[in-house]
């Protein structure tokens, strides 16, 4: 029987990492309002600490070590976010920390998580398992192991945006949520559920990488091999068994968009709304956009990400 985290935990966590992570803003956009003939409301974890919702789940996680596990330190596997959420977190919180990260995560991602602190191991996505890693290298260290996405505190923490933006806005019909292991998408129904029950749940994953969509439409796990997309966020082979208990109980459905989707609404963040917003940032704006015709009239939430991406990258793909 798993041990599924509840709004509760939600809660807890908010009080946890209040003082420490930023109340990002709520935007809207007259332009976004007039495509749809809708309310659009975007959360904004681009203007999150290290630039991503990250750093919530990360941050409550770590703040419930115990002076031994604190002594130990942390280590973490991620292609970016996590791990620079990770590492920040343990340097506010004045513990070691050890990062296993693909040799192809962007330069950024990679810079800021060493800037940070963290120790980096590097491994090859596409033929090393990180989780194996993770657990090697805590075994051998006595280092805590948090993964980036099937673990309660840190599901409790990601819920906290969703949180922020019900309390903020009040209820919505719909909630756009990016999908890669499923830890923003099932905190974010834990705080659906409680604040807006009626509101539908929709989590998008990259459509060369749907491991999450087949798993929610079969019932069971499916594992995929590691996808190609410019969404190097969301390149998750499957959902966790938490996450996954919470998306097959709580999320309505689970849509996909594909790498050209992304383009699109990388620019439409840019050009429009003067910010940047990484590839898997553009998840849940792109798959609005594909059904905007049966959202009409209605109030919608989007979770922005992170906007944790390469300058050069950036202007490379949002040129053409």
């Amino acid at each position: 029987m798993l041990n599924l985290p509840t709004y509760d935990d939600v809660v807890a966590a908010a009080r946890r990492i209040d003082g420490h992570a930023h109340r990002t803003p709520v935007l809207t956009s007259r332009i976004a309002d007039a495509e749809f003939g809708a309310r659009v409301h975007f959360k904004c974890e681009n203007f999150q600490r290290m630039g991503a919702f990250k750093f919530r789940g990360a941050f409550n996680a770590l703040s419930r070590f115990d002076a031994q596990q604190r002594r130990a330190g942390v280590v973490a596997f991620s292609s970016g976010n996590h791990a620079q959420a990770v590492a920040l977190a343990a340097r506010i919180l004045e513990m070691p920390a050890t990062i296993v990260m693909p040799h192809d995560a962007p330069a950024s991602k990679v810079a800021a998580t060493k800037g940070y602190g963290a120790r980096v191991v590097e491994y090859d996505r596409y033929r090393e398992d990180r989780e194996a890693i993770g657990r090697r290298l805590a075994a051998e260290h006595g280092m805590t192991l948090v993964p980036p996405f099937d673990h309660a505190d840190v599901i409790a923490g990601q819920g906290t945006a969703a949180k922020e933006l019900f309390d903020e806005v009040g209820a919505l019909d719909a909630l756009f949520v990016c999908m890669g292991g499923g830890g923003l998408v099932s905190g974010s129904a834990l705080a659906a559920r409680a604040l807006a029950p009626h509101c539908k749940v929709y989590g998008v994953e990259p459509e060369a990488g749907n491991d999450g969509q087949q798993s929610f439409r079969s019932g069971s796990i499916v594992r995929i091999d590691t996808p190609k997309t410019i969404a190097d966020g969301a390149q998750t082979q499957a959902v966790g068994a938490l996450t996954f208990a919470i998306i097959r109980r709580d999320v309505d459905d689970v849509l996909t968009a594909s790498d050209a989707e992304l383009v699109d609404a990388m620019r439409f963040f840019a050009t429009r709304m003067k910010m940047i917003v990484e590839p898997t940032g553009g998840l849940g704006w792109a798959a609005a956009r594909a059904m905007k015709e049966q959202l009409k009239g209605q109030r919608i939430g989007v979770i922005v990400s992170g906007g944790n991406v390469d300058l050069e990258r950036f202007c490379a793909l949002t040129a053409g």
